[in-house]
């Protein structure tokens, strides 16, 4: 199918210059062998070393001489060597730069002496830089218009050989390469995986380029080495050939990219060759006309040498590029698109109008990512360059738009280029881009990727906060330090107004964060920031609105927060997570001014907003921003000054934010690394104290004892003040050891008052409920300190009781926040202690065993069952609450912390195994809401024990299954707690799905059908009025486990299942013994090499007898009184067992409890069948307990 090569062409055409050997030498095949092109375009390892040439290539002696010596002098003492083995071009690539450059000067000689066996060289070094392992041959062309020969240039493949081949003409030479059919699914050079790849592709272009450059000034002006080159480099790339069409399209771009390196430097020497010319016009010697015309002939000479290039890159651009730059392999894409821009931006005068800029503009639509970021990136480099703007305006216009909506686009690095291409023009053009353009781009800030958040706070900075202040009368007698107050009072300002105008988000953290890198120096202006908001408001300046100074204290403290933490944030990626040194020196430093400069400023701050509840809940998280060990000499009085105002804040206010932000920030001054700790302690003490002292004033007066009870009688007001003295305790005992103070005898009397009889309101309940939680918390933390006798650990565990057993009498509290509450406190408490007795040292005094009694374990049951598996229209509370999707969303998370709660004491041991049966009846029904959650625990409690895992799934299914019977045989009204057969069965796939591991699971899952049998068949004795067992269908639902079975496991639960029903008198005509036999053919499936899940189903009908397996067979006898021979009990050697899938058709339910007047005849063959596969009995056996 290939035609040979004819060597009469070339020998005619070189037969008065060439020897018999070189006619050989210059038409016929160039075999690539595997040794020679397919080890080094596949191997992984980058090894820049010469290797040896084994086959043959197109070369002459006196090229592969020349080769020797070139690389003889770039391989220094490898000269001296006594024997220097030739390389092909190919091979020099992998020997570096200086290698290739006196190779290619080599060739150049060759060249010159024989170009047509040297092009050769070249052009099989192109089709070896494709990958290709096959075999190119060649033959002389007359002429480039012969119709006869252009008819023979095809690429085609031959099935029948597995070859295909590519003829094609590079003129003065008809090449015809034949490679394999598979070269697509070949790996070749640039695509390799690895740093091989990229290496290659980095050593490919530097040849090209190279190659360009060492024949500048010689042969790349002979129109024959130019031509033959392009004329292959357009048909390869041309290829329906992955592998021709990426590596000749890369070498075609970089070729041009060649030759514009070039042709800038013609234009340089015609730039200086004009100026010397005008230079000698000024001369009125008759020398210097003689100059003037050889400069002249000189100009006329480079200005025809740039033309032929720019025709040469016009050939390129218009037979190549405007083929490939949309070819279906982006990689191809991309690299057009890359190389177009440096064209343009390199050789504007040729490239740079809109014909060139539209394939630009139109590939920033391509549905590639690489693709559209090579598109503006090229525009970058443009719009960089002032002297090429004014031939942008038309791209510009046209394509504004889709620049602008890029920030939107999905792929995140395409997202920051564009908003950096968006920020260039803003910076080069200020009408470009409009005010609603700028508002739309601005909002980037708040974007959740800092790169594009922090490119977009450079262009706010530059748009808006390069605000200079207003001029003043008295411009000339202000100091520097008040010129630049006010110029930072502009720029804060300018800030304000756009955070006010933003109506989307108000997220002051991401906004200073988006800005840090640009205009840090003005957000760590906390002198200026500082004064500002102390100044107060007169007539010559009004200062700021109590607005505005809200924001800009959210800005001063998220300033301090950047400076000290850096720029990680919650819900914002992309950040530098791995600060250097130069970096870290910083932040020491900014921790040191704001350390030295806050501590005295702050105490004045607070005093001034004291009545704002936002602005010093904000002032007060900015201490624990502060140096521990700040170098300064003592900050002791300034400390103390602090916490003193701090007080007094606290005194007024008694709002959560403050409350947590003050509780937050005397943990951080209290630390033992702090130089200041002792100062904060004593405040914090007294401030506790006080409150304990008030605390007990007024319980004194407001609870009293009434005959064996108490009750709390209190006013408004007084009520009041004990929530707000709570509160405060609250606050505080979350993060500090308060039990000193002895709160839980404090306020445990509280929960002892029956609401019935004047009891506290819910909110002084719920603040005592919290307390007494953290009072045990905190108790059962610090036992290894605390409990060094027996009798103190008595007295905890008393505490740990009472608190149990007050916490369960809430749980039936009116109000749905207490009993919330202390369903979560009572959780808390028996989850810690269950930790404390895990990492108790025995060595020492512990926390003694609490066990919570089964009246409580029943309560908190429950409380589960009826709070958090509730449905919108079954909880009337939930439903008249829920009025917006917040709201339902905000129910939501506390039902799932109330369910994570109660699984935690399942996990940890406190409660049976056994209560999480009732959990997971839920699991399907409420999947959406709770199931990450119940399958954690499921996961969690099979790694404490497997089987008792296990028992717990059957226990649940057995549970709901009893409760549809009942409720079924009562004929009620159904209940919410009662699923339907559907749903329980469905439950049983879902438990059945988790056991993955067949073997890892083995034993659980045969105790499983173990104990299904057990409870469909115990204790069932039959009679005329109870002929099948009432819980006979729970066999359709264990008949979802059959699938997890081992093939030796299906044939002993077979003989277990045998030995319970051989007792019974079974008719096979009735349809109630039905889910019988679709237990029984679950687990007999394997051995006929059926899938399991074609038999277990209740959801089908049996299959009809032209498509049953078992269809030809017959049963003979209808009734007997051991309907079923037994089989072996042994089973065959456990192995992994493959069930292929069935595809036999669903048909309608089955309902399992209704009986049929006619029973249907397909059960019967399916029965004959499961009786002649359960008489097999394989040879080799294993014994399984049941």
């Amino acid at each position: 199918m290939i035609p040979e090569p004819t060597a009469t062409a070339a020998s005619r055409a070189s037969a008065q210059t060439r020897n018999s050997h070189d006619e050989a030498n210059s038409s016929g095949p160039v075999n690539h062998s595997e040794d020679e092109s397919g080890n080094e375009n596949r191997q992984k390892s980058v090894r820049r070393r010469k290797r040896p040439h084994e086959g043959s290539e197109n070369v002459k002696r006196k090229s592969a001489k020349a080769s020797r010596s070139s690389v003889s002098r770039a391989g220094g003492s490898r000269g001296k060597q006594r024997h220097v083995e030739a390389v092909t071009l190919f091979e020099v690539v992998t020997m570096g730069r200086s290698a290739m450059q006196a190779v290619i000067d080599d060739w150049i000689e060759a060249y010159v002496t024989d170009r047509d066996s040297s092009l050769l060289d070249l052009i099989s070094f192109f089709i070896q830089c494709s990958g290709c392992k096959g075999v190119v041959t060649a033959e002389m062309c007359q002429s480039k218009e012969d119709s006869e020969v252009m008819s023979k240039m095809v690429e085609e493949l031959d099935e029948v050989s597995g070859l295909q081949y590519k003829k094609f003409l590079a003129f003065p030479w008809i090449l015809t390469v034949t490679w394999p059919m598979d070269t697509d699914s070949v790996e070749y050079p640039l695509i390799q995986s690895g740093p091989y790849g990229r290496w290659f592709h980095s050593e490919f272009c530097d040849f090209v380029s190279v190659l360009v450059a060492q024949c500048q000034h010689s042969v790349i002006f002979d129109s024959y080495l130019m031509n033959s080159l392009i004329s292959l480099l357009t048909e390869l790339s041309d290829s329906y050939v992955r592998a021709f069409r990426h590596t000749c399209t890369l070498a075609a771009v970089k070729l041009l990219s060649s030759l514009v390196a070039v042709a800038l430097s013609l234009s340089v020497g015609i730039e200086n060759s004009q100026k010397l010319h005008e230079v000698q016009k000024t001369k009125t010697r008759q020398k210097s006309t003689l100059q003037q015309e050889r400069i002249q002939k000189k100009i006329t000479e480079l200005q025809e040498k740039r033309a032929e290039l720019e025709s040469m890159m016009d050939i390129i651009f218009k037979g190549i590029f405007l083929k490939r730059y949309r070819d279906v392999l982006p990689e191809i894409r991309s690299i057009c698109m890359e190389e177009l821009g440096l064209w343009m931006k390199l050789y504007s005068s040729a490239f740079l109008t809109d014909s060139y800029l539209k394939y630009m503009g139109w590939m920033m639509h391509d549905k590639m990512p690489d693709v559209r970021l090579k598109c503006v990136l090229g525009l970058q480099g443009l719009y960089g360059d002032p002297p090429l703007l004014p031939k942008l305006d038309l791209f510009t216009s046209r394509f504004k738009e889709r620049m602008i909506s890029m920030t939107l686009d999905k792929d995140n690095e395409v997202a920051v280029q564009t908003m950096k291409l968006l920020l260039l023009i803003s910076k080069t053009s200020d009408d470009v881009l409009s005010t609603k353009d700028y508002k739309q781009l601005l909002q980037f800030v708040y974007s959740s990727q800092r790169p594009l958040a922090a490119t977009a706070g450079e262009l706010l900075f530059s748009r808006l906060l390069n605000t200079v202040a207003p001029a003043s009368d008295t411009q000339d007698e202000i100091s520097e330090a008040e010129a630049h107050k006010q110029q930072t009072s502009a720029r804060l300002k300018a800030l304000l107004q756009f955070y006010q105008e933003s109506e989307l988000h108000k997220h002051v953290v991401y906004l200073v964060d988006s800005l840090w890198d640009c205009g840090g120096a003005l957000l760590k202006d906390w002198h200026t920031l500082t004064s500002i908001l102390l100044q107060d408001s007169s007539s010559h300046s009004p200062g700021l609105t109590q607005a505005e100074q809200a924001v800009l204290v959210e800005i001063l403290v998220a300033s301090v927060r950047q400076a000290a933490e850096g720029p990680a944030l919650a819900g914002r990626s992309g950040a530098k997570k791995v600060m250097n040194a130069r970096e870290k020196k910083i932040q020491l430093d900014d921790c040191t001014k704001l350390t030295d400069h806050l501590l005295v400023v702050l105490p004045k701050l607070l005093s001034k907003f004291s009545g704002s509840c936002d602005i010093v809940a904000s002032l007060m998280k900015i201490p624990q921003y502060f140096l521990s060990e700040c170098p300064e000499a003592d900050h002791t009085q300034a400390v103390s000054g602090l916490t003193a105002e701090m007080g007094a804040v606290l005194d007024r206010h008694s709002g959560p934010p403050v409350l947590e932000a003050a509780a937050r920030t005397f943990l951080s001054l209290c630390g033992e690394e702090t130089a200041w700790c002792s100062v904060a302690r004593a405040a914090r003490d007294t401030l506790v104290q006080r409150w304990v002292d008030r605390l007990t004033a007024l319980l004194g007066d407001t609870v009293s004892l009434k005959g064996e009870s108490q009750s709390f009688s209190a006013d408004e007001e007084k009520t009041g003040e004990i929530l707000a003295a709570l509160k405060k305790l609250r606050a505080f005992h979350n993060c500090h050891d308060l039990l000193k103070w002895n709160v839980f005898e404090l306020l445990s009397p509280l929960l002892s008052v029956e609401s019935s009889e004047g009891g506290a309101p819910p909110e002084v309940l719920l603040e005592v409920l919290q307390c007494l939680c953290y009072c045990m918390l905190w108790s059962l933390n610090t036992s290894t300190e605390t409990l060094t006798s027996r009798e103190k650990a008595v007295a905890q565990r008393l505490q740990l009781r009472l608190f149990c057993e007050r916490g369960n009498r809430c749980l039936s509290h009116s109000d749905h926040s207490v009993r919330q509450q202390a369903f979560l406190g009572v959780c808390d408490v028996l989850t810690a202690h269950s930790y404390q007795l895990q990492v108790w040292d025995p060595s020492s005094f512990g926390p003694l065993l609490y066990t919570p009694s089964p009246k409580l374990q029943r309560a908190l049951l429950t409380f589960v069952c009826m709070h958090v598996f509730v449905g919108p229209d079954c909880d009337s509370q939930s439903s008249v609450r829920e009025n917006s999707e917040v709201e339902r969303l905000e129910d939501l998370h506390k039902r799932r912390n109330l369910l994570a709660a109660f699984c935690k004491l399942i996990v940890h041991g406190v409660l049976e195994m056994s209560m999480a049966a009732e959990v997971f009846m839920y699991y399907v029904k409420y999947y959406n809401d709770f199931g990450d959650i119940i399958k954690e625990m499921m996961y969690r409690t099979r790694q404490m024990d497997r089987i008792e895992s296990a028992r717990t799934l059957v226990l649940c299914l057995q549970q709901l299954f009893v409760r549809l019977k009942q409720e079924q045989e009562s004929g009620g009204r159904a209940h919410p707690g009662v699923q339907t057969f559907t749903c329980i069965k469905e439950l049983a796939r879902r438990f059945a799905l988790t056991f993955g591991d067949l073997v890892k699971f083995r034993e659980c899952v045969v105790m499983i059908h173990r104990n299904g049998i057990e409870f469909v068949f115990q204790e069932f004795s039959q009679t005329p009025e109870t002929p099948t067992p009432p819980y006979l269908s729970y066999l359709t639902i264990l008949s979802e486990f059959s699938g997890k079975l081992l093939k030796p496991d299906k044939k002993t639960v077979f003989s277990y299942l045998q030995k319970h029903t051989a007792e019974h008198v079974i008719d096979l005509r009735e349809e109630s013994w039905q889910p019988l036999i679709y237990y029984r053919a679950s687990l007999l499936a394997a051995a006929e090499g059926e899938d399991a899940v074609s038999y277990v189903s209740s959801d089908r009908k049996l299959y009809p007898p032209n498509r049953s397996p078992f269809s030809k067979q017959k049963l003979e006898g209808s009734k007997s009184p051991c309907a079923f021979s037994p089989v072996d009990s042994k089973a065959s050697k456990v192995h992994r067992s493959s069930f292929s899938s069935s595809n036999q058709e669903r048909t309608a339910d089955v309902d399992p409890f209704s009986v049929p007047v006619e029973p249907p005849a397909k059960s019967l063959n399916i029965e004959g069948s499961v009786l002649s596969a359960g008489n097999e009995a394989d040879d080799d056996t294993v014994e399984v307990e049941l």
